[in-house]
């Protein structure tokens, strides 16, 4: 492992630990919340496991990730926020591109952005601390990259819309209890569990693990239009009053006032 939590230039710490590449996330001062840059980072660790049986994606201890950096969003770049969703499209691609089995080993909050990163990922382990949800249209955005068409897949329609729209928050048996994560165990264990995992995992065929991911990834290939789709909507949004009251309310820790509908 390089880096050490919070350290400057570090966000992503990439460690090989037997049959597992395991990627952990280091930006705790904004929950692991990511920027283009950071994503790119985690993409890249992924392209790079492939040697490995399996790959982990993890955050430092407290958080898990709490998705898109929200900075500046109430006064936004367009060519920043572009880069944003364009990066955190990648992030999700790399993840179900990547051959080997990615395992989400959940400790702490996973938001927005966050959620999808464990929508994407093949298995979820969570601790009993984890918490779920998406954040979308409370902070003027939506989740067009997973939770919107994938995530109905993984836990129903019902519920993903539930998640998507009314922005609640699940403890990490409610999520198991809905399917998103795979099991759920406590704080200490996490690791070891993960671990274990892998060792189940790492007894298997790599190459027909290969082909089971590539078949399985089926629903995520035919919602990829609404990927790009989605994104484009968003990108057109980039400075509506939505988005400028959702990110500012957000900072400010308050209830946001939005607009109400056009007549």
């Amino acid at each position: 492992m390089t880096g050490r939590p919070g350290s400057d230039g570090d966000d992503v710490l990439v460690e090989r630990r037997g049959d597992a590449t395991w990627i952990t996330l280091n930006r705790p001062d904004r929950r692991n919340a990511y920027d283009p840059a950071m994503a790119e980072a985690v993409a890249a660790a992924l392209d790079g496991a492939s040697r490995s049986r399996v790959v982990v994606i993890t955050g430092v201890p407290g958080s898990f990730c709490a998705g898109g950096a929200l900075t500046g969003l109430s006064r936004p770049d367009v060519t920043a926020m572009r880069g944003l969703y364009r990066a955190s499209l990648r992030l999700f691609d790399a993840v179900r591109n990547c051959p080997r089995p990615v395992i989400a080993a959940v400790g702490g909050a996973a938001a927005g952005g966050g959620n999808e990163l464990v929508v994407a990922c093949d298995l979820a382990i969570a601790a009993e601390s984890a918490t779920f949800g998406q954040t979308g249209p409370r902070v003027g955005s939506s989740p067009v990259t997973g939770a919107t068409n994938v995530m109905g897949v993984q836990i129903g329609e019902k519920r993903a819309k539930e998640m998507a729209m009314l922005c609640r928050r699940y403890s990490a048996a409610q999520a198991l209890e809905l399917g998103l994560v795979n099991a759920v165990v406590p704080d200490a264990e996490l690791a070891p569990t993960v671990e274990s995992w892998i060792a189940e995992l790492a007894q298997l065929s790599p190459r027909y693990l290969e082909i089971t991911k590539i078949s399985s990834n089926v629903w995520w290939n035919a919602a990829r239009d609404s990927f790009s789709s989605g994104l484009g909507m968003l990108v057109q949004s980039i400075g509506s009053p939505d988005m400028a009251e959702g990110a500012q309310a957000f900072l400010d820790k308050r209830r946001p006032r939005f607009p109400g509908p056009d007549a």
